[in-house]
């Protein structure tokens, strides 16, 4: 599948989904909230439908667009932060009879906006399912939460009919679903665009591709021939059915992602915006924001399913890409295991003799005493550094056992050191508390910080890496500390350590994080539980 562009692929949102009081970094957002929520609720008023409902609110874009970026944290601070507006605005006025309800008609719709923005990012956490996969959740927010929202209104709009100036069950279907409409339109119109232009703010958003010539013309085409077949159908007397602008839209999601068809949906919108912004029969107007309304959903919905499963196909590239260095790997494990089976008798027998020909030669002459322990010195060092890799290679996985940390360290030191001195990398270790005691299995939790060490060298740029072991409570943390390389001068890899550094620690009880600070210092922590002293 081609794609005309992605910049609106990574939506990205906090992992845990909680309610709580806004943070110091939250206050400039929600006082740029405050004054884009006055002047998009007074923007509406263009559109002004059924009682107080517009057929055109873009202040639910911008409310969405908050709530997914900063995370459903802010639903109350930005329930009172609306609260106040409408106040200022004189929406509410607190010596009326009715301000209650004129005050839990404000607090009602972002406060449903928010429990949808939770409800859709705990499905997309526990799921498993294409529909969990970004761009979908956003996607199936923007949808859900117009729509419980206006449900929260009808009971309201049944008992107080006099809040809305509507009275009987249609107008109240009418205005309600004006309601809908109106927010649906504003979501799917100014949530995208917001929340890209956030994240290229913030850095992480990708910049958007040149499309081919022939993405552009197809797209172009499909939806021009949309528009010349509604009008040969209204001027033969078929009315203006908008299903060929809907199917061709449709047709641009499934076929360029996301952004395409929101900027189909854009074209679109510019077309029928400005007509029903003039004097025009309400049923009719209506009926206009109801089809915009439609495309919009169907041409969203079908260019965010079309870039999650962009997505799901490059995870599964990676996915078998790491199978294929997995057994590349296993290959080599055992091809290594085989020669150092083969060398570790007898260079064990070489290291005997050398220790034997030191204790023979101490009062021998001075330059044969000291080359004899020369030899020994490396050839029990040598012997030491095989014993450590076959038990590394070739011992299966056994039982995590209390494990005290400075033997882990040791091995890791053994095991790294060679790789860093070869790179021309100093590798620094920290002293170790012999106290320190883990619950784990040696090798692998070994081959987890070695995977880090490992990285780390390869992408140090000032020749340093250390590897520093602290304490907090009941807890031990081991960082990896590198200054990073630019981007255009890091080596390319597949994240096969990091990866498998990560399964194992989690494995182990523990968690390992991965931060890069302003001045480019790239620190990877494992953190495990302790527990007391092996027997």
């Amino acid at each position: 599948m081609t794609t005309l562009a992605q910049p609106f692929a990574a939506s990205r949102f906090p992992s845990s989904a909680t309610v709580a009081l806004p943070k110091v970094a939250d206050l400039p957002w929600l006082l740029g909230y405050a004054v884009a929520f006055w002047a998009a609720h007074h923007i509406a008023a263009g559109w002004g439908g059924r009682g107080f409902y517009s057929l055109l609110y873009p202040a639910a874009g911008l409310r969405i667009a908050l709530l997914w970026r900063r995370g459903p944290r802010l639903i109350l601070a930005i329930v009172a932060t609306e609260t106040v507006v409408q106040f200022a605005t004189g929406v509410i006025d607190f010596e009326s009879a009715g301000w209650g309800t004129e005050l839990l008609g404000v607090i009602r719709p972002p406060l449903v906006y928010g429990l949808v923005v939770l409800m859709v990012r705990t499905m997309a956490d526990r799921a498993q399912t294409s529909m969990s996969v970004a761009p979908m959740p956003l996607g199936l927010a923007a949808v859900g939460a117009p729509a419980a929202a206006a449900l929260a209104a009808l009971p309201w709009s049944l008992l107080r009919p006099d809040l809305t100036g509507v009275f009987g069950l249609r107008e109240t279907v009418t205005s309600l679903t004006g309601f809908v409409v109106g927010d649906l339109l504003g979501v799917l119109l100014l949530a995208p665009p917001l929340l890209w232009v956030a994240d290229l703010a913030a850095g992480s958003a990708l910049r958007p591709k040149w499309p081919s010539a022939a993405s552009v013309a197809e797209a172009v085409l499909i939806l021009a021939s949309s528009f010349a077949i509604e009008i040969l159908l209204a001027r033969i007397g078929l009315g203006t059915p908008h299903t060929p602008v809907l199917l061709a839209v449709a047709w641009i999601g499934l076929r360029f992602g996301r952004l395409a068809s929101w900027l189909a949906i854009v074209v679109v919108a510019a077309m029928v915006l400005p007509q029903t912004a003039m004097p025009m029969d309400m049923g009719e107007r209506l009926a206009l924001h109801m089809s915009l309304a439609s495309i919009m959903v169907v041409g969203y919905l079908a260019g965010s399913f079309a870039d999650a499963q962009a997505r799901v196909r490059v995870d599964l590239e990676r996915r078998d890409r790491l199978l294929f260095q997995a057994e590349r790997l296993k290959t080599l494990r055992a091809m290594s295991v085989a020669v150092i089976h083969e060398i570790s008798q007898p260079l064990s027998t070489l290291a005997i003799e050398a220790k034997h020909l030191h204790e023979l030669t101490v009062s021998a002459d001075v330059e044969i005493a000291t080359t004899a322990a020369l030899i020994d010195r490396k050839a029990a060092a040598l012997s030491t550094l095989v014993r450590r890799l076959r038990r590394f290679g070739g011992r299966t996985v056994d039982l995590p056992s209390p494990l005290p940390l400075a033997t882990l360290i040791d091995t890791v030191a053994a095991l790294a050191q060679p790789e860093a001195k070869a790179h021309g990398v100093t590798l620094s270790i920290g002293t170790v508390a012999p106290d320190l005691v883990i619950l784990a299995q040696e090798v692998e939790l070994a081959q987890a910080i070695v995977n880090l060490v490992r990285n780390a060298v390869q992408a140090c740029d000032d020749g340093r890496v250390s590897l520093a072991v602290s304490r907090t409570a009941d807890r031990v943390h081991l960082a990896v500390v590198n200054g990073s390389k630019p981007p255009q001068r890091a080596q390319p890899g597949m994240g096969v350590g990091i990866l498998v550094a990560r399964a194992i620690v989690e494995a182990h009880g523990g968690s390992l994080t991965r931060t890069t600070d302003a001045a480019g210092e790239t620190r990877a922590t494992i953190s495990l539980p302790l527990v007391g002293e092996p027997e």
